[in-house]
């Protein structure tokens, strides 16, 4: 009997469960048939056919099992639509829950386009946790549903989940074949915003080290009116620390001139404020913009030294603002210098490069041409005049002016033959315009008149990939840059965006991160580190679910 009894009350309680449930299923659709008739062609919350299956209006949704059932989803999925069109975003979340649940579970497409079809109404509502949540239900459902990963894209940013952003809207772009615009720009923004956040840390505990010995004596040669190239070593005898510097410095023994510096500086020699600006610069040279920024400040600061030193300190200030992001304190500091010496062509020069980063290139234009006035033998001025009236013209798109500009370029090459830097000018023009086999020998030039400058190898490699798609042969040649100088990191930088394109991932970010340790600026290390976060992104897209871009 009392078998009987629990056995009574086993079958009682199955008996009262079905009731309940089909009770609920009859409730809501009676809920349902309130609303108003479906249109001809309902729409999901983003624009999207509401589903393959089509309604009559006059009463179909009347011979829909009270069963779940595809059907029934459908009839409560539209009826949150038709709430969502209406601003009626609580209850539309109420809907899309109720269509879930009459959604059989075999049905995958109609579960994903419910869940993302809630997330749409709950990201009215800026409930992100649920927006987070219902996307990736739905991503579950259907690994390449582009709705639901640019919608958890922006869930992911509103929850401060930047990488779990970057990678969904990763996955977006090798969706679309990166023809959308906007995604594209959303990519772009994230991996700028974690490239800056992670610089700074990155920047402060790298190594300082100085680059090699072609870009250190690039660097000098850019500067005619220093006040450090004033001291004749020849025709001294002066026996200082600054001295043995100087002559360290013509020696090319460039990882013994700090040193000397120091010395200089302690002692309060004669040429203490010179040592001073020496110091600073290769501060600068290694990435150590903190501690330069002092030396330069305290010269700025001081009186009764050289203008030229003053000026010099003001133009390295100027440029490391700019290193730091800062254009307004850039432009400050050298206003300030061309106040000082309105005769002193590094000004002019310097911010002439200044403004074709703010591309201000008419400025550029006139300052470039102050310099050359100041300066008419300055060949890295001719080709950077030449230069940026080409970029102006591209602009422009003024055909006959890029006709000009060739031309122009091409005279300064002829008029400085031994300029590595007109010949390169002109071969990035030339290169622009698709006139390959001139570029390349111009590229020649560069390599004739400077074997150890690793940069006209890695050019004359991306040429070799733009003209003959020659993928073994312009690898060859940026490996090659990286033997003749192996703290290029435009060479690893190069190498590693190839390497992307090409799929081999992990090759590409342990490239970038060598790029970084070379890097002597805080804005190069936020560029590369973005680049090697796209990187990474883009793997773990292809690990979870299976996408390659379309290169």
């Amino acid at each position: 009997m009392a078998a009987d009894s629990g056995s009574t009350r086993l079958r009682i309680a199955a008996a009262v469960g079905v009731t309940v449930a089909v009770g609920a299923t009859a409730y809501l659709l009676w809920r349902y048939r309130r609303c108003h008739d479906l249109p001809s062609e309902r729409r999901d919350p983003d624009g999207g056919p509401a589903s393959a299956l089509t309604h009559k209006s006059n009463g179909a949704r009347n011979d829909v099992s009270l069963q779940p059932s595809v059907e029934a989803c459908q009839v409560a999925k539209n009826s949150g639509n038709d709430l969502f069109r209406a601003e009626k975003y609580t209850e539309a979340v109420e809907c899309y829950t109720q269509a879930l649940a009459l959604c059989p579970s075999d049905r995958s497409p109609e579960l994903a386009t419910c869940f993302q079809n809630r997330a749409a109404a709950q990201e009215k509502l800026g409930k992100w946790e649920a927006v987070l949540h219902d996307c990736s239900r739905a991503v579950d459902l259907n690994p390449k549903y582009v709705k639901a990963l640019a919608r958890r894209t922006r869930a992911n940013e509103q929850l401060g989940n930047k990488t779990a952003a970057l990678e969904d809207i990763t996955a977006v772009c090798i969706l679309q074949g990166f023809t959308n615009q906007s995604s594209m720009l959303t990519a772009d923004r994230i991996l700028k915003e974690m490239g800056r956040e992670k610089a700074r840390e990155t920047f402060r505990n790298r190594k300082p080290m100085l680059p090699s010995k072609q870009f250190i004596r690039s660097y000098f040669s850019s500067f005619v009116e220093d006040g450090i190239g004033d001291v004749d070593v020849s025709d001294t005898v002066e026996d200082s620390s600054f001295i043995t510097a100087i002559r360290h410095l013509a020696a090319g023994r460039y990882e013994s001139v700090h040193q000397e510096c120091e010395r200089e500086i302690e002692e309060g020699g004669r040429w203490a404020k010179e040592a001073q600006l020496l110091r600073a610069t290769f501060l600068l040279l290694v990435g150590d913009g903190e501690k330069a920024q002092k030396d330069l400040e305290f010269l700025i600061a001081s009186e009764n030294i050289p203008a030229k030193v003053i000026v010099n300190a003001l133009i390295k200030r100027g440029s490391l603002h700019m290193q730091m992001q800062s254009p307004t304190e850039s432009i400050a500091d050298f206003e300030h210098a061309a106040e000082l010496a309105p005769d002193n062509a590094d000004v002019f020069h310097h911010r002439g490069q200044l403004f074709m980063l703010l591309e201000r290139i008419d400025d550029a234009i006139a300052d470039f041409e102050k310099c050359i006035k100041l300066q008419p033998d300055f060949a890295l001025v001719h080709a950077q005049l030449a230069f940026s009236k080409y970029r102006r013209a591209m602009v422009n798109e003024n055909e006959s002016a890029v006709k000009s500009c060739l031309i122009e370029l091409e005279s300064v090459v002829k008029k400085f033959p031994k300029s590595t830097e007109a010949c390169a000018l002109y071969a990035q023009a030339l290169t622009d315009q698709q006139e390959f086999p001139k570029a390349e020998k111009m590229y020649d030039n560069c390599i004739s008149l400077e074997p150890d400058n690793a940069t006209p190898y890695v050019h004359k490699g991306l040429l070799q990939l733009q003209w003959k798609q020659d993928l073994e042969g312009g690898v060859g040649l940026i490996s090659r840059a990286l033997k003749v100088d192996s703290k290029c990191d435009f060479a690893y930088e190069t190498l590693a965006t190839i390497e992307v394109q090409r799929g081999n991932l992990e090759r590409a970010i342990s490239l970038f991160h060598h790029a970084i340790e070379l890097a002597r600026s805080e804005m190069e290390i936020a560029h590369l580190l973005s680049l090697c976060d796209a990187a990474h992104a883009q793997s773990s897209v292809m690990a979870k679910y299976g996408l390659r871009p379309p290169f």
